[in-house]
């Protein structure tokens, strides 16, 4: 018989049993009362908003880069154009995963290879941990990970991928296109591979394009030059979808609207002009559904090709000018280092030649330079002249009718004898006017203005004592003229040139600066001096583009957009009087009677040449050697062009190098270029 203390206790378990099991119950069944009760609430109070939420469209726009703008020469010969490429581009889509990126990356890569000579080990680690079993492992394996950021950890990561983790090639190539893909903006257009495309890869992609969402195959272009690439130092260069934007001006070019793989001019021509050359991009409107995924593309704007640049340049003239050049820098031998020609129109400042080339007196190697005409100043001699004496009448310590001179040589305190090339030991002394002074380029004349400006009264055998301020009053007369400043060229980068000191050690130099010796110039800021003579004193910019113009139906050159005008910079404010002297003085060095002129071997040429020729005693390589230069102009009488010429480091006896070549240049001028460069404007 149990007791009945054992009876109570199992009637107590009996009864609490299902009490528990009703209260459990009980509350799923209020669990499942509150369920239900939300999803009425989501359903039907607040179902249309979410559908709406869903069905949200957010717009917008994608832009494409267009053709770039062309350039030619005056005659409508391309320059620069571009030619096409089959491309393979990528438009990257909304709040899309680096594991995706990976996946679309590793399935495009079995049919397109593309260059990973830039991959670094950053892309390779990145495109590793995109994957995200190989994240999480490489983040365990450091101690107390969870106690560092996101970002820490992630550093942390790539630091050790890079040093342990290598890829192989097919990896490498898919590492390549990852990046590429990785680092495009949401709904921006990349270049995967911008040229080099093989017809297989264009088959093979577009067979399986829908396996790789945002990928298509598009065109590239990249700049290519029919006439050869001598132009191209000129016209300069264009950066790539690969390279991008130039890395020290990206925030700035990122501010006006350029997207980072955009093409950007570089430098020269390219550069000055890009805004005009870089056309206008498409537009496409993307309609984003709130899922994040595209709904629609609509092209709104087909974006407008750039427009081009006609140059004053002939491209036959620059051919010949340039081969005549490098032929006669070529003979010239000895220690010459290289030969500049500029041509120009002197009433606009048109640039119709800049030929130029580099030789290496130690191999004799000759280099292409056009661009030496602008930024490699040079020690040019007498040429500077007529600037000199034009200062002189200006400051007033000359007059049209009462000029004369003795020549003779400057025998000062200190310093060894200056002289004239025609009367080093004085047995020549002759009496000149400023005229006849340019004719036979007397230096001795050219030094007594100076010592007359600086307020010096020359006695033979006495100390130099004039004040410093003789080399800013003479040099702020040479830059009326563009001698020592910038000349206004619209291509970037030009040398002001070099400027002596002038302190008060080297006040004997300021004899040298009066005859060309000491200052140094480059050959278009020449070409721009005796421009500046030859149309009446108007200091005008040179430029090399004239025109800009539209595109036409057939892709040739379209309607006028602008014809560049003449700019006129300063004006030397002397007298017909005044500039007669210099103008009749240059006009003897060609056509005169003196038996000192020197421009006499130019008499036979066709029209009337006025000319201002130079040599300068320099060093080159440790070897005494001359430049020859040449400033001159024609018509003698109506000028419609200007030749300046610049032969550095010849051997001390060469003496018509710089006329030689200066006879050839005229004889193509006139043969090529005159009343021949005009393109007829048919659009109007």
């Amino acid at each position: 018989m149990k007791s009945k203390k054992t009876s109570t206790k199992v009637h107590k378990n009996k009864s609490e049993l299902p009490f528990r099991l009703h209260l459990i119950f009980g509350i799923v069944v209020f669990l499942l009362v509150l369920l239900i009760a939300r999803l009425a609430y989501l359903q039907i109070f607040n179902g249309s908003k979410y559908v709406a939420d869903v069905e949200r469209t957010d717009t917008t726009i994608e832009t494409s880069n267009v053709q770039r703008g062309m350039i030619y020469d005056s005659t409508g010969k391309v320059l620069v154009g571009n030619e096409s490429h089959q491309a393979i581009q990528y438009t990257k889509g909304v709040n899309v995963l680096s594991s995706t990126l990976r996946q679309t990356a590793e399935r495009l890569g079995k049919y397109l290879t593309v260059s990973t000579s830039t991959l670094s080990d950053q892309d390779q680690a990145d495109y590793y941990l995109a994957n995200s079993k190989n994240l999480e492992k490489t983040e365990n394996s450091f101690k107390n990970h969870s106690d560092y950021s996101t970002k820490a950890l992630y550093s942390m990561a790539v630091k050790k991928v890079a040093k342990t983790v290598t890829l192989d090639k097919t990896e490498k190539n898919a590492a390549q296109i990852f990046s590429l893909m990785n680092g495009a903006y949401e709904l921006s257009t990349v270049y995967l591979k911008e040229s080099g495309v093989t017809n297989k890869e264009i088959a093979e992609i577009g067979e399986h394009l829908s396996e790789f969402p945002g990928v298509k195959v598009g065109t590239s272009w990249s700049r290519d030059y029919p006439e050869g690439n001598s132009i191209k130092s000129v016209a300069g260069t264009v950066s790539s979808a690969k390279t991008g934007l130039p890395s020290d001006e990206v925030n700035m070019l990122l501010a006006q609207g350029y997207s980072r793989n955009d093409s950007v001019g570089q430098s020269y021509l390219e550069k000055e002009y890009d805004p005009i050359l870089k056309g206008t991009k498409s537009q496409t409107r993307v309609d984003v559904n709130g899922n994040n995924t595209i709904k629609k593309e609509v092209k709104q704007y087909a974006g407008k090709k750039g427009d081009n640049l006609v140059l004053s340049i002939n491209a036959a003239f620059q051919k010949q000018v340039q081969s005549d050049t490098k032929t006669a820098v070529s003979s010239a031998g000895g220690e010459s280092t290289g030969g500049y020609v500029v041509v120009m129109n002197p009433n606009t400042g048109a640039v119709l030649a800049l030929a130029g080339v580099d030789r290496n007196p130690n191999t004799g190697k000759v280099t292409d330079n056009a661009l030496g005409t602008i930024n490699e100043p040079i020690v040019m001699g007498s040429v500077v002249k007529g600037a000199m004496v034009t200062g002189a009448l200006m400051d007033g310590v000359i007059t049209p009718t009462n000029s004369t001179l003795t020549d003779k040589p400057i025998r000062l305190a200190g310093t060894g004898s200056k002289s004239s090339w025609f009367n080093k030991s004085g047995g020549q002394d002759i009496s000149v006017d400023a005229s006849t002074a340019l004719e036979v380029s007397s230096n001795s004349y050219m030094m007594q203005l100076a010592m007359k400006e600086g307020g010096f009264k020359y006695s033979p055998g006495a100390g130099l004592t004039m004040g410093t301020g003789v080399f800013s009053k003479m040099r702020g007369y040479f830059e009326q003229f563009g001698l020592g400043t910038d000349t206004g060229i619209d291509i970037p980068g030009e040398s002001a040139g070099y400027t002596g000191p002038s302190n008060h050690a080297n006040i004997g130099k300021a004899l040298d600066l009066a005859f060309g010796q000491y200052d140094a110039y480059t050959t278009i800021q020449v070409a721009q001096y005796i421009s500046t003579i030859a149309n009446g004193g108007y200091r005008i910019a040179p430029h090399v583009v004239s025109q800009i113009r539209g595109t036409n139906g057939n892709g040739g050159l379209g309607k006028l957009q602008e014809t560049i005008q003449p700019k006129v910079l300063n004006y030397v404010d002397d007298t017909a009087a005044q500039k007669k002297v210099v103008t009749k003085g240059l006009y003897d060095v060609v056509h005169g009677t003196n038996t000192y002129k020197t421009g006499g071997a130019l008499a036979s040429v066709s029209p009337e040449i006025s000319a201002k020729t130079g040599t300068a005693e320099t060093t080159t390589n440790g070897k005494s050697t001359v430049t020859l230069s040449l400033a001159s102009y024609a018509p003698s009488k109506n000028p419609k062009v200007v030749v300046a010429v610049a032969m550095p480091g010849l051997g001390e006896s060469a003496e018509s190098n710089n006329i030689d070549l200066a006879k050839k240049v005229y004889s193509a001028y006139w043969k090529t270029v005159q009343d021949k460069s005009a393109i007829k404007d048919t659009t109007k």
